[in-house]
């Protein structure tokens, strides 16, 4: 499995003098177009095992506006493998050409399956997975957004030996392979700090099956509201940001954990001297989808 890849880079984010702290962004958005970010970490090596086992097509869950979907359908027709979308919501199956990401992952071969959402919250039961085997045939399934051991060996790679010299490593949380992997890597003395980017309480369990140590902690107060919620305030904290370090942010992840790292270092949460490392996941994609809705609702839009 080959992919053209950019090198992921530690770029400094200045703090005012007086904060006496180091906070660094890890670029992974940078490693692919399409399959960038914790996408591409979560999938490399479930792509290897699907094609150790022989198997020619992809099947995968999403929502409207998944950076999973269109990473797997980028991903799936880069490396020849057919790729199908179980897609929640019966109301998009026309709406295809609205909707930026789903046009993207179709004009990458995915071929999409609508269901209700109440199918869709089924859909890991036997039933369901029965149905799917009689209608598409042999797959190799990847989970919703992605996670799953194999990702969280990928997740595993994105410090280097040269990142254990700060003190906390900052990562949004969607279903908590990331974090996970992050965690399952961390030298002595380094905290794993989570923001979920959605309001739940499953979070905390589905971590501990997987984490293998306790050098962890999630910060809840800045999923605003819940998953894809945003409003005036973070649009504005996400065009500053892009303005003064020339990085752009997704609104769903990222921008809400570095809307809270910059919260948190102005209530001095972090000790004096602390050096902070932010992962950059990727999601780009969903600016363009994120930005229609902002549109709707008369808000301010997310700079491109």
């Amino acid at each position: 499995m080959e992919f053209n890849l950019q090198n992921s880079i530690n770029q400094q984010i200045f703090l005012p003098k007086e904060k006496e702290i180091e906070l660094f962004l890890k670029r992974e958005d940078r490693i692919h177009p399409f399959v960038s970010g914790n996408k591409y970490r979560k999938l490399k090596y479930n792509l290897i095992e699907a094609e150790k086992q022989g198997f020619e097509t992809l099947l995968t869950f999403g929502g409207a506006f998944s950076n999973h979907i269109a990473a797997v359908a980028s991903a799936g027709s880069g490396l020849g493998f057919k790729t199908i979308g179980i897609i929640r919501g019966e109301e998009l199956e026309g709406k295809i050409g609205d909707n930026p990401t789903l046009k993207f992952a179709k004009q990458n071969g995915m071929h999409f399956k609508f269901v209700s959402r109440d199918a869709y919250r089924a859909k890991h039961s036997e039933v369901f997975q029965n149905e799917l085997k009689e209608e598409f045939g042999d797959f190799y399934t990847i989970p919703e957004g992605g996670t799953n051991a194999l990702a969280i060996k990928g997740c595993r790679e994105i410090l280097t030996d040269t990142d254990a010299q700060f003190d906390y490593v900052c990562c949004a949380v969607g279903t908590g392979g990331t974090i996970s992997g992050l965690i399952n890597c961390l030298k002595p003395g380094q905290q794993v700090l989570g923001f979920p980017a959605l309001k739940d309480d499953f979070l905390q369990q589905d971590i501990s099956k997987f984490a293998i140590n306790n050098q962890w902690e999630l910060i809840t107060d800045y999923h605003f509201g819940g998953y894809a919620k945003i409003n005036a305030e973070l649009v504005a904290f996400i065009n500053q940001f892009k303005a003064q370090n020339h990085v752009p942010l997704d609104p769903v992840y990222t921008g809400k954990m570095l809307f809270g790292i910059f919260d948190l270092i102005e209530k001095n949460y972090f000790p004096k001297g602390a050096k902070i490392l932010a992962i950059h996941t990727g999601g780009l994609q969903g600016i363009d989808g994120m930005n229609q809705l902002l549109k709707k609702k008369n808000l301010p839009i997310i700079d491109k």
